[in-house]
C-alpha cells in the first residue's frame, strides 16, 4: 500500500521551506524558481575567502551560505557571501531580512554567470541591499553595484563600477578597499541573458 500526502501545498516558498537538499548542493529560491547548484570550484572558494578575510570582523559579520529574505519578493537567495554590521541585534532562524544587509558577494560561475548578472542583481536591488558585488573569475573583473532603486523586475542599481583584477574595489559602504591581486581567473564562457 502506498501512502499518499493530500494536503494541499501553498506555495514554492512552503516547498522551498521543507526542501531537502543533497549533501554538496546548495538550493535558492529565485523569483518563485527553485534552482539547486553543485559544490564550487576551489578558484571560487578563494575568491570568497579572500573577501571575507579582507572585511574586519570586528564591525562587521560575514556569513557564508546564508539565505536572505527579500521583501514583496518569491526569492529567498543564497550569496556567496553576506555581510552584515556585527551590532545588529538579529534572532536565530534561516532567514537575514534585506534590510538589515550591508553588502551581498556573487563569485561568477560557468553556470552562475546569468543569474548574478540578471536575476539576482534586480532582486538584491529590489531588496534595497546597499551594494552588490560580482567577481567574476571568467571577465577576471570585479563589479560593485550601489544606490538600488526601484522594485519588482524592474529593480537594478543606478551605480555601477567595474574593475579589473589587480586594481583595488573601494568599498566605501564598509570603509575597506578590496584587494583583487590574489584573485586566480577561470576559462570564459559566454553570457546568454542582460547584463
Amino acid at each position: 500500500m502506498t501512502a499518499v500526502d493530500e494536503r494541499p501545498i501553498t506555495g514554492t516558498a512552503k516547498i522551498f521551506e521543507n526542501l531537502e537538499v543533497p549533501e554538496r548542493f546548495k538550493a535558492e529560491l529565485l523569483r518563485g524558481d527553485i534552482v539547486m547548484m553543485a559544490g564550487r570550484d576551489r578558484v571560487h572558494n578563494a575568491i570568497v575567502e579572500s573577501v571575507q578575510d579582507q572585511i574586519p570582523r570586528k564591525h562587521w559579520s560575514r556569513l557564508q551560505t546564508q539565505d536572505i529574505a527579500i521583501p514583496g519578493e518569491d526569492s529567498e537567495p543564497q550569496p556567496d557571501l553576506v555581510v552584515l554590521e556585527r551590532a545588529a541585534k538579529l534572532g536565530s532562524g534561516r532567514l537575514i531580512p534585506a534590510p538589515d544587509v550591508t553588502l551581498v558577494l556573487e563569485v561568477v560561475s560557468k553556470t552562475s554567470v546569468d543569474r548574478d548578472y540578471g536575476v539576482k542583481r534586480s532582486i538584491y536591488a529590489a531588496g534595497s541591499v546597499p551594494a552588490y558585488l560580482i567577481i567574476d573569475p571568467m571577465e577576471q573583473h570585479g563589479v560593485l553595484l550601489t544606490e538600488p532603486a526601484g522594485s519588482g523586475e524592474c529593480a537594478d542599481y543606478r551605480t555601477e563600477r567595474t574593475s579589473k583584477f589587480g586594481d583595488p574595489v573601494p568599498l566605501e559602504t564598509l570603509g575597506v578597499e578590496l584587494d583583487t591581486s590574489d584573485f586566480e581567473s577561470l576559462p570564459p564562457v559566454k553570457r546568454h541573458r542582460r547584463p
